[in-house]
């Protein structure tokens, strides 16, 4: 079993067209099909269902694009770990949540990127449960998330603790039970967000259903339409501070358990961790 013949492979499965496959690794179309003709015969199994439209893998056919993806990414980790110098260099990419990226991040990246010049750092931000799959997907090297993060394939260090509170506009009456906001609109981020799914739970928890629930896809629209009084959101204290101190936004405590959140950075455990996250990571620690 040739690597040549697994890239052609996993480049079929990727496209779902030998013809697609072909005009993507610069091949005439026959070679495709010989190589993959020639990988079914050694394994003894159809990895391909053939249609009109394409081709769709088989249930074996997918066990063996699993294990083709590890082939090339520990060959990739190989060669990483060859190169390395334990001189921090080359790409990192981070995951982060929106709030967290807003507030605790900045100094971090001053900081790291001061001391470490070579390397080149890049911010994906997406909600948590995005970034837990980035990083299971060797997406991104690692990420702060909201915790706990209970997963076999993960490594989770714990590096802040926010304070979870309701933020409304600043003529919005004081909040004393869940009954005070259930009209109100709740403004929060798209599916996946832990801070919306903590806000639903306790929702859910006093079985009390919303009025409306409005998706927004960035921290600055949730904060200025709470401002403007169009409903009310969860947010951690840290991000909305210049707000509640310049009086544009009224802050509201959480009951317990809903008001601390402990955000943890993740990486992966079968992963060989190059020095550029190394330092990274024990830049968190200090």
């Amino acid at each position: 079993m040739e690597l040549q013949t697994l890239k052609v492979f996993q480049t079929v499965a990727k496209l779902g067209s030998i013809s697609q496959a072909a005009r993507e690794l610069q091949y005439a179309q026959s070679n495709i099909t010989m190589k993959i003709q020639q990988l079914e015969t050694e394994l003894q199994t159809a990895l391909f269902y053939r249609h009109n439209r394409g081709t769709a893998l088989t249930a074996k056919g997918s066990m063996l694009l699993t294990y083709t993806e590890k082939i090339f990414q520990l060959i990739e980790e190989t060669k990483n770990v060859m190169n390395d110098d334990q001189t921090p260099k080359g790409p990192l990419i981070i995951g982060s949540m929106e709030t967290t990226a807003a507030v605790r991040l900045p100094a971090i990246f001053s900081k790291y990127l001061k001391d470490y010049p070579q390397v080149d750092l890049t911010l994906k931000t997406g909600s948590t449960e995005e970034n837990i799959h980035g990083v299971l997907q060797y997406e991104i090297d690692g990420a702060f998330v909201a915790g706990p993060i209970e997963h076999p394939e993960l490594i989770q260090k714990e590096v802040f603790e926010e304070e979870l509170i309701l933020v409304t506009d600043t003529i919005h009456p004081p909040i004393s039970s869940i009954e005070d906001i259930q009209t109100r609109t709740l403004l929060v981020f798209r599916t996946g967000c832990s801070y919306r799914k903590r806000l639903e739970e306790w929702f859910h928890q006093e079985r009390v259903i919303p009025k409306k629930i409005m998706e927004f896809g960035t921290l600055d629209a949730i904060i200025g339409c709470v401002s403007a009084g169009l409903g009310i959101s969860m947010v951690p204290q840290s991000v909305v501070a210049k707000q509640i101190q310049e009086g544009t936004l009224r802050k509201h405590s959480l009951p317990k358990p809903f008001g601390k959140v402990k955000t943890v950075f993740i990486y992966r455990k079968d992963k060989y961790v190059p020095s550029s996250l190394l330092k990274f990571i024990n830049m968190l620690s200090d």
